[in-house]
């Protein structure tokens, strides 16, 4: 399968170049030319199916023109060593927990899977290490960092905002050392992600070392992400409960509901979705008003939706054909404030003794203030609370319980390279690499 710009100026790649290269040399980003419907038979077994079993269909109809089909399948089941389940918080809601892999956040299974499908590129050929960069504003990072640690031929540079990601958060990838660095930008997370795109195209830079992009900008990142909905789809088809679906997917850059999207694009039987977000409110700005203004981001609580120009934005344009009549009629948008977000941990705590993360905390609240009552409703459960213990505490006043394999990430050596949010400093970091 061939892939485009979503800026339309430059020309039709092939899998292997838009994972390579990460971003368009217009600066666009990539999408499929099409996107393959499944077939009946798929939707009717799916409810039997395992999350792994569901994934490898999926995955088929994405890239099986491109990669061998044993190690596709073998990149699958690698990746998806782990269950994503849904669980009944209360009435007709429910929660999607993507928060079961390596680093407990819903960025596993799309960072796995792009460095398995990078590495498999990389040994059909011979040429330099491939630098990885990814901007971070939380969960990202340490799912990337994790993903490729000690993948040969591969060097990860994960920026993040100095002082704007949890501690947890933070350990998670500054601590690993290896193939994996760690730079602390005195800044936010778009500036963050304004280095990474610089990078890209810098053509002295490019011609000094092989980069490419682990954000949700890359195909190989978001794509994998639409695994999630289809094994939601048949939990609750399982459960008999599989009419009037509607998601609800907490959104920062947007490439999970992107994801989602896509889903619905395959074939898909959800009703609509819902964009949660938290302050930093600019596609529900978008969806009232028609008008797309990226502004400054705004820091809260739930960080990793600390977004101020949403990258998959271009993506769900493009998807839409630019109508936003179209956009409108399958996402409906909410926006919530700190004091809204603490709120609905506590209640949802208090009232059915299950303890939200901020970011599913949106979610879960979008859907008690918009589902309909012959809607069921399912909500993105992101990362583990624990990644926010301290907050998480003072909002529900319990302890939380630290998984060992984040108690683990807490115990290493804090290793940083701070620079300011100028792309001169950071280009000339990595010249010197």
């Amino acid at each position: 399968m061939k892939y485009y710009s979503t800026n339309k100026k430059s020309g039709y790649v092939s899998l292997h170049d838009a994972v390579v290269n990460g971003l368009a040399e217009d600066r666009g980003l990539y999408m499929p030319e099409k996107i393959n419907r499944l077939p009946e038979k798929f939707f009717n077994d799916i409810d039997h199916m395992s999350f792994q079993d569901i994934s490898y269909e999926v995955a088929k109809a994405f890239f099986n023109e491109d990669v061998e089909t044993h190690a596709l399948e073998k990149i699958v089941y690698d990746t998806l060593a782990f269950d994503c389940p849904v669980k009944n918080i209360c009435d007709n809601i429910w929660t999607l927990e993507l928060f079961h892999g390596p680093t407990l956040a819903f960025k596993d299974v799309g960072a796995r899977f792009m460095a398995r499908l990078l590495e498999y590129f990389i040994r059909q050929e011979t040429h330099q290490t491939v630098n990885v960069l990814v901007a971070t504003s939380g969960d990202t990072g340490s799912a990337v960092a994790n993903g490729f640690l000690g993948v040969e031929g591969i060097h990860v540079y994960v920026l993040y905002p100095k002082g704007k990601v949890s501690k947890i958060q933070e350990s998670q990838f500054t601590t690993l050392g290896n193939n994996i660095t760690a730079i602390e930008v005195d800044g936010v997370f778009d500036d963050c992600q304004n280095l990474v795109k610089n990078a890209f195209m810098d053509k002295e830079l490019n011609s000094h070392m092989k980069l490419t992009s682990a954000n949700s900008i890359n195909v190989a990142r978001f794509l994998p992400q639409a695994f999630y909905y289809f094994n939601a789809y048949a939990r609750m088809k399982a459960n008999g409960l599989a009419d009037n679906l509607v998601i609800c997917v907490p959104s920062g850059n947007f490439g999970n509901i992107t994801a989602g999207l896509f889903a619905k694009e395959m074939g898909l039987p959800v009703s609509r979705f819902i964009a949660a977000n938290n302050a930093n409110n600019i596609f529900y700005n978008y969806l009232r008003t028609g008008i797309y203004e990226p502004k400054p981001s705004i820091q809260t609580i739930a960080n990793a939706m600390d977004v101020g120009n949403p990258s998959n934005f271009a993506r769900i344009y493009d998807l839409y054909e630019g109508s936003h009549d179209r956009i409108t009629s399958m996402i409906s948008g909410a926006t919530y404030t700190d004091e809204e977000i603490k709120y609905a941990v506590k209640q949802c705590y208090k009232d059915n003794g299950y303890i939200l993360d901020p970011h599913g905390a949106c979610g879960y609240q979008a859907l008690k203030d918009y589902l309909k009552e012959c809607e069921i409703g399912i909500f993105c459960e992101t990362a583990h609370p624990a990644k926010f213990k301290d907050t998480i505490e003072k909002i529900i006043e319990t302890k939380i319980e630290i998984p060992q394999r984040l108690a683990n990430f807490m115990k290493g050596k804090k290793q940083t390279i701070e620079l300011s949010k100028d792309f001169s400093d950071f280009k000339a970091f990595l010249i010197k690499q």
